[in-house]
């Protein structure tokens, strides 16, 4: 039996190729502490116009188009869904002027510099300075997290990207609807009705969809179990539906459902949440590879100096006049403002976005519109790399930067967590000890160490904790349930790997052993709190040894025998707690931090006053807690 031949690797071969280079770049991103986006960028180009293996529009044919509008459709709701405006915060009043002000401001000065800089036609500027209105939310929260800003200014440029993301892709819908109804050659009053019956109809199918669903799931008229499919299904659905019977309209009308379902503080909303994480950096990553790797030669071959004027216009014009312009009369400090003027980095829902668009204004007979995903590559690539460079750098020029050192976050105030938050402050390492018992603080604070009175899952905490301050967490109040509460909603936002909790009473015994994804993790040979609390009541005290290439880990067993490692502070800054002391590991330049026995400290003593020296009359941080 003959085989046919065929041209191309075939959808499913594409579709396999497209999941790994997104993925793989995503994953090589995470490990080389690299913008995601610029990886992908580079697998996209490589895969694509590099080497010729995947060439989408040949291996997808038809499939292409419709793939790429319910990815991005799925995306548009990820950023709908994620605008809760409960959670605002203290800059609430700054994203709100750059929302109502930046917005139409920053859609109508980008447009600007795209007819003057870029030379694109008034139609093609119209909607693609309407996406340019989004900043990237998958992309600065990365830079953030690595440049470590101060809670304020980081609140605001996240929830601006936030906020913005559906915004700038609505602003993107309503600019192409005008210029297809225009092109349509429709009597002005006919195209305006048109125009406005578009609006209105998705607007309306998304608000009432997105209200069915919430109603649903909080009546619990839909089971636990799905939820996520019902919603999934729902959104494809609806994009489907409202876009057949008006064409262009389902990308408004799942932003919409989106913002809805988002703002109806369903018990559901982390399960769903993490869902559309989920779905989105897959679609993400493969919407990013496939306009990529569609990118032909001669398209990036014709971009000249029009397009480097255009990056200009936009980096060092554009996003700084629309910032401080927004912020006029707010209170927001100078530097705060400089710096959101002056960072403004675009991602993979502009060019993903842009890409569509650009087709859907070529099948129109825009002609520059073609111009649109090359022009939409150059911005994110220039703009990723240069704040991506210059944002923890501008930081702290500003004085808007966190220490540099990671820092640990204790949940619980006792005399065993102020104990190691003092030795840890000796060993300059950031240190906030929260509780929800006032009580529970008397201690911390009367050692002059920084706390925070609430609870750490609470809104309050999201507003008043710079939580992106401390890289690691540790769960150890007196109460096992709500520990285990703490490590678990925390680990995927801080990673499983930095969320440690103190073992719980009879968690060695089969019938209160919980599963491993609950929970954090467990150090210190399976004691408890009540047990590492006993030991400071027996007199034992924290000491901070660095180890090094004169003195070894080896020479400090020997020397401490019945010293009980508790922590570890590597060279580079990264702590992570003891759970084995026969496997544990400390480099030299590293600091080991270790409870030893009052006979220690005895030894200690009596050696210094053979040697002659004066006591230092310090015994130890765990000493002076009353």
């Amino acid at each position: 039996m003959a085989v046919a031949e065929s041209a191309g690797l075939g959808p499913v071969l594409a579709f396999a190729l497209v999941g790994v280079c997104g993925v793989g770049a995503q994953w090589l991103a995470w490990r080389l502490r690299l913008p995601a986006i610029v990886i992908m960028l580079v697998a996209g180009l490589i895969a694509g116009p590099a080497t010729g293996l995947l060439n989408p529009s040949r291996d997808f044919g038809e499939l292409l188009s419709p793939l790429i509008a319910l990815a991005v459709a799925v995306i548009l709701f990820e950023g709908g869904f994620s605008l809760d405006f409960h959670r605002l915060g203290d800059a609430k009043t700054g994203v709100r002027r750059l929302v109502f002000i930046g917005a139409p401001l920053g859609w109508f000065l980008s447009a600007l510099a795209l007819v003057w800089g870029a030379g694109l036609s008034w139609e093609s500027a119209a909607v693609f300075g309407g996406i340019m209105v989004v900043t990237g939310p998958t992309v600065i929260a990365p830079l953030l997290r690595t440049a470590k800003l101060a809670r304020r200014p980081a609140r605001l440029l996240q929830w601006e990207a936030i906020v913005n993301d559906p915004i700038g892709a609505l602003a993107a819908v309503l600019a192409f609807e005008v210029v297809f109804t225009l092109r349509s050659n429709l009597p002005m009053g006919e195209a305006v009705g048109h125009l406005a019956l578009g609006i209105g109809f998705a607007a309306a199918i998304g608000g009432a969809i997105g209200w069915g669903i919430a109603r649903s799931f909080s009546r619990g008229w839909v089971p636990e179990f799905m939820k996520v499919p019902v919603l999934f299904a729902t959104l494809l659905g609806t994009f489907a539906v409202t876009d057949h019977v008006l064409h262009e309209s389902g990308l408004l009308a799942v932003t919409v459902m989106g913002l809805v379902i988002g703002n109806a503080d369903l018990p559901s909303y982390e399960e769903l949440r993490r869902f559309k994480e989920h779905a989105t950096v897959l679609l993400v990553s493969g919407v990013f590879i496939l306009l990529a790797a569609n990118i032909e030669i001669d398209q990036l071959a014709a971009l000249d100096w029009h397009a480097l004027l255009f990056v200009i216009l936009v980096v060092l014009v554009a996003r700084p006049l629309t910032v401080l312009i927004s912020l006029i009369g707010t209170a927001l400090p100078r530097n705060e403002r400089l710096l959101i003027a002056f960072t403004g980095p675009r991602g993979v829902v502009l060019v993903a976005v842009a890409g569509l668009f650009g087709q859907r204004l070529a099948e129109i007979g825009v002609a520059d519109g073609l111009r649109i995903g090359p022009l939409a590559f150059v911005l994110v690539l220039v703009t990723v790399i240069v704040h991506g460079f210059t944002l923890a750098p501008l930081a702290r020029k500003l004085g808007l930067a966190n220490a540099d050192k990671p820092g640990l976050l204790i949940v619980g105030g006792s005399r065993f967590t102020t104990a190691l938050a003092e030795t840890l402050n000796k060993a300059e390492v950031p240190v906030l000890i929260t509780d929800p018992n006032h009580a529970h603080l008397i201690r911390p604070r009367a050692n002059g160490l920084k706390t925070f009175y609430g609870d750490i899952l609470g809104e309050a905490a999201e507003d008043k904790v710079e939580l992106m301050a401390y890289s690691t967490l540790l769960a150890a109040t007196d109460n096992d349930a709500y520990n285990t509460l703490v490590a678990t909603d925390l680990a995927p936002e801080l990673g499983r790997d930095k969320v440690w909790q103190v073992p719980r009473q009879k968690d060695d015994r089969e019938r209160h052993a919980l599963p491993t994804q609950l929970g954090g993790r467990r150090f210190g040979e399976g004691r408890t709190l009540e047990n590492w609390e006993k030991l400071l009541s027996e007199g034992w005290r924290f000491r901070v040894t660095r180890i090094t290439e004169e003195y070894t880990l080896t020479q400090w067993r020997e020397k401490r025998p019945k010293a009980k490692p508790v922590m570890v502070v590597a060279k580079s800054g990264d702590l992570r707690f003891v759970i084995d002391p026969a496997e544990m590991k400390v480099e030299p330049g590293g600091r080991l931090i270790s409870l030893l026995p009052p006979e220690a400290f005895e030894e200690e003593t009596t050696q210094k006053a053979k040697a002659g020296e004066k006591p230092s009359g310090q015994p130890g941080p765990a000493a002076r807690i009353p």
